[in-house]
């Protein structure tokens, strides 16, 4: 075989060599990605909320705040700002666990860019501060966000008494989270990079989306 020839060949199989690397490329990414949509999450619950730095927790209505922390908040409501703070526990399935022809692996969460919604309107961003593992078993994981933002800023149209009654229907001795929901667009680790989901979900309590 002379030497055009041989560089021909070489050349051919060369061609095919990366052809077949590329096509397992795609498969790995579109198996990524699959395993990816496969995450599921829910909002958990709200803890450590506090209004002006005070806990509700134990609290239920407005008559339950000592006077000291209600003139406080009084004041501020009047000085126009209304600031809060808390963690909304996020869970999250990974259903990948070698059954029904998944492959059992673990996913890193490596971001959670998230926008906060209550009473569905857009208020502030947040995001994890750490990766957090969520394994192949189809146990729950639990991812803290925490997030702060001033009620007057996105709802300056309510009156004193309806605000403090949002944060403890939020936050409160019976507050819950189903006045919450995440616009969220998770990241996970995986062998060729991180992987970003092909679209916005919304989390919310009643259920795993």
């Amino acid at each position: 075989m002379d030497k055009k020839r041989r560089c021909v060949v070489g050349g051919a199989v060369l061609a095919a060599v990366m052809l077949l690397q590329s096509c397992a490329a795609l498969g790995d990414m579109a198996s990524a990605l699959a395993n990816l949509q496969r995450l599921k999450f829910k909002i958990g619950g709200v803890r450590d909320f506090r209004l002006l730095g005070i806990s509700l927790g134990g609290k239920a209505r407005i008559g339950d705040l000592g006077a000291a922390d209600a003139l406080r908040i009084a004041q501020a409501y009047r000085s126009k700002k209304l600031p809060v703070e808390f963690v909304c526990d996020v869970l999250a399935v990974n259903p990948n666990d070698g059954t029904g022809g998944t492959t059992r692996t673990v996913s890193t969460l490596t971001g959670l860019e998230c926008r906060l919604l209550i009473d569905d309107k857009p208020t502030v961003t947040g995001n994890i501060d750490r990766p957090i593992e969520i394994p192949g078993t189809g146990q729950e994981a639990v991812i803290p966000l925490r997030l702060s933002l001033d009620l007057l800023e996105f709802f300056g149209d309510k009156r004193y008494e309806d605000l403090v009654g949002l944060a403890l229907a939020i936050g409160g001795r019976s507050g819950s989270p189903s006045r919450l929901a995440l616009d969220a667009r998770p990241t996970v680790s995986t062998p060729m990079g991180p992987i970003t989901y092909p679209g916005r979900l919304t989390i919310v309590s009643a259920e795993f989306r």
